[in-house]
């Protein structure tokens, strides 16, 4: 639940954006809202020889001979053909989308909290939900407000309040990659400065994917942990997961719906409510006025968590000498703790919170590898499969079920640290997993 608890405390301290494709709204609307290839192909049946094209652009068997942009182009030209606009077409067949069925809890998270949203729909959905009152829609084409909001909704692709200034064909998409506009200068500002959840979309966007992976360089360059989460309905596995991580600096929550996502992001919010202020104030005084957190704080399980979220949110990365130097001391503390009498919750906690700091950071070669790995040998080598007298077995299942959500060079990073300095078998067969 760490990952819920940060974009929690992301969204209470107003550095939360969504980033929505297709997937987001046909999930609050039922599935009523159409994918791009349907869309396209409703759109065929307005064109002279409509079945005939459709067969040509979406084979029912085979690879289509064009990508969907391209497809797009095609249809356009056979719109004009009979004097209709693709744009046009396309904005009357989405403006009726309205929300249907199960999407309570997404209402309630959108209506009440405050956030960004960057969104290639072209639909006015999350207005809708977010409620006008308090929402504001930029769309290319039209005037930007300049005035705050407590939910501000960007269109990077257009939306239907200005249907000739969407991004739908081959050429629209051109014009959108190769030019710089204050939307794409926006989306790159967002990644940079805010925690961001990919609902509903792909990466097979050229565009974004470049984006994102200027974000990974200033990432690695500054050595701070990924803020972009995938939520996937599916189940994605290691592999695909290594990927996202490697190349994208993504994390991903998958076999996750977007309305079970929203439940239990707000079932977090109460506590990253809690800790919005004091854990601000706190961070400031232990990495600047040379404070130190409590026995009493470190021994709570989302401590760690809150800490490493209120370094983002002061905007410290964790190669800065004072952070280094507070992170191993919390680290040595909370080692500390699992050697008092009866502290079984103690070496629990220790296992999840450096799997959750090597599934947010490459540790190679960071001034904190060394302390980090330090802490890895003392929680595997004090953990047992089975139950055990004065061993962890919780610490055991934190590790099993943990090993495949921490990024690929660590899981490398900590196997050949344990392989080396340990023949403890428990250990070991959780390192040489997969």
């Amino acid at each position: 639940m760490s990952e819920y608890f940060e974009i929690g405390y992301a969204a209470v301290t107003n550095r939360l954006c969504f980033f929505t494709g297709t997937g987001f709204s046909k999930a609050v609307t039922n599935d009523a809202a159409p994918s791009w290839r349907s869309l396209l192909e409703s759109l065929c049946d307005l064109c002279t020889d409509a079945a005939a094209l459709r067969a040509n652009l979406f084979p029912a068997a085979g690879v289509p001979p064009l990508s969907l942009e391209e497809a797009a182009q095609v249809i356009a030209i056979e719109l004009l053909k009979v004097g209709k606009s693709i744009h046009d077409e396309v904005a009357t067949l989405i403006k009726p989308l309205v929300p249907a069925g199960s999407y309570g809890s997404i209402q309630k998270f959108l209506s009440e909290m405050s956030y960004r949203v960057i969104t290639t729909n072209y639909d006015k959905l999350i207005e809708q939900l977010a409620g006008d009152k308090d929402c504001q829609s930029l769309t290319p084409g039209l005037p930007i407000p300049r005035s705050s909001s407590r939910v501000k909704v960007y269109h990077v692709h257009g939306s239907t309040d200005s249907p000739e200034n969407m991004v739908v064909t081959s050429d629209d998409y051109f014009k959108f990659l190769n030019s710089e506009t204050y939307f794409s200068r926006k989306l790159s500002t967002i990644l940079h400065e805010n925690t961001v959840v990919i609902l509903g979309y792909s990466l097979g966007d050229t565009n974004l994917k470049a984006i994102i992976s200027d974000y990974k360089g200033f990432s690695r360059n500054h050595v701070i942990g990924s803020n972009i989460f995938m939520v996937s309905r599916s189940h994605v596995n290691r592999h695909i997961k290594d990927y996202y991580a490697h190349c994208y600096g993504i994390r991903v929550l998958d076999e996750t719906s977007v309305q079970d996502f929203f439940t239990k992001l707000n079932l977090s919010l109460p506590e990253a409510e809690r800790c919005k202020v004091s854990s601000v104030d706190n961070i400031r005084k232990v990495i600047f006025e040379n404070h130190s957190f409590t026995a009493a704080y470190l021994g709570l399980e989302n401590s760690f968590y809150e800490i490493v979220a209120s370094l983002s949110a002061i905007g410290l990365s964790i190669n800065h000498v004072r952070v280094v130097s507070t992170l191993g001391s919390v680290i040595e503390q909370k080692r500390v703790l699992t050697t008092q009498y009866n502290a079984w919750p103690q070496y629990e906690q220790l296992a999840r919170w450096l799997i959750h700091l090597a599934s947010i950071l490459e540790l190679r070669g960071t001034p904190i590898e060394a302390t980090f790995l330090a802490a890895v040998h003392r929680s595997m080598t004090t953990m047992r499969k089975e139950m055990y007298t004065g061993y962890s077995w919780h610490a055991y299942r934190s590790w099993d079920a943990g090993w495949d959500g921490i990024i690929a060079s660590n899981r490398m990073l900590i196997k050949n640290h344990i392989e080396a300095n340990t023949t403890w078998p428990d250990a070991l067969s959780v390192v040489q997993l997969g």
